[in-house]
């Protein structure tokens, strides 16, 4: 059984390293300075680089996070306090299945909802495109960490008199912050990667852009728009996109190691000091 789990373990991290091994190969020559600091050369002209892409990406993300998470942290916390109410079953239902949906529906949805009225792609349908997108992952993330909070941590607020919901904010969201803020940074990790709702709604940007209400580009519309053009400069500049998103991604990553991390040497190091106390 060891060895049947090790083998598993080494299958599994097979396609990572495989993805990892073809964007170094490929893409690692083309990260020079001017990749990060210029604009996207015309056609056929060798240089150039995704400098807008980079910024629009960071807006489009940015926005992203600010719909999806204080609404997600929001519902999560409602659905966690009350477990058992039809209300409660129908959200975390609703929420399940939006997490299923394919992002090319939101996509399209956003494109109805603000793209076609305003007749115009914008980075604020982008951006909410990718907040309804990432929302049910923060709000079921934040419902699971609530769970968790151990219930003498409220009984123990609200015999000290505290209300209900200063407890569920002061008391138990406090204490579950850490697994929520996890959660958030995986979403973003997520929302920075995706191409299909952004096909729809904020459809890229050439040009230096960085107002919400006029189309933008993106790092992962650039490197789909670079890998299926016939320059072999721009190919080689859309594995270069990948190997920075894959490394955005991996430093997000790793962000909520470290915070989760962070959180486990606090507790060790201060309930050796509470149990000291209390005898």
């Amino acid at each position: 059984m060891t060895a049947l789990t090790w083998t598993a373990a080494i299958v599994a991290i097979i396609p990572l390293v495989t993805i990892l091994a073809h964007l170094l190969v490929n893409g690692l020559g083309k990260l020079t300075p001017s990749f990060f600091t210029q604009l996207p050369s015309p056609p056929g002209v060798r240089g150039g680089g995704v400098a807008n892409a980079i910024i629009g990406s960071g807006i489009l993300v940015a926005i992203a996070m600010t719909v999806a998470v204080p609404v997600g942290i929001g519902a999560g916390l409602y659905l966690a306090e009350h477990r058992r109410g039809r209300f409660a079953l129908a959200v975390r239902v609703l929420a399940d299945v939006l997490s299923g949906l394919p992002s090319i529906v939101l996509g399209i949805f956003a494109w109805e909802l603000i793209v076609r009225p305003s007749g115009h792609f914008s980075a604020w349908a982008g951006g909410i495109a990718l907040g309804l997108l990432v929302l049910p992952l923060v709000a079921r993330a934040t419902e699971e960490m609530v769970r968790l909070v151990p219930v003498a941590l409220t009984e123990a607020a609200l015999a000290l008199g505290y209300s209900r919901w200063r407890t569920s904010l002061t008391v138990v969201l406090r204490t579950a912050m850490p697994g929520i803020l996890t959660a958030v940074l995986i979403a973003m990790s997520r929302a920075a990667g995706e191409t299909a709702p952004l096909l729809f709604t904020a459809f890229g940007n050439p040009f230096w852009s960085v107002d919400p209400a006029r189309p933008i580009a993106a790092l992962p519309l650039q490197i789909y728009a670079y890998a299926q053009s016939p320059y072999d400069e721009w190919r080689a500049q859309a594995w270069a996109g990948g190997l920075v998103l894959v490394i955005l991604v991996a430093l997000i990553s790793a962000a909520g190691h470290a915070v989760v991390r962070a959180r486990a040497k606090l507790l060790s190091a201060v309930t050796p000091r509470v149990e000291q106390l209390d005898e």
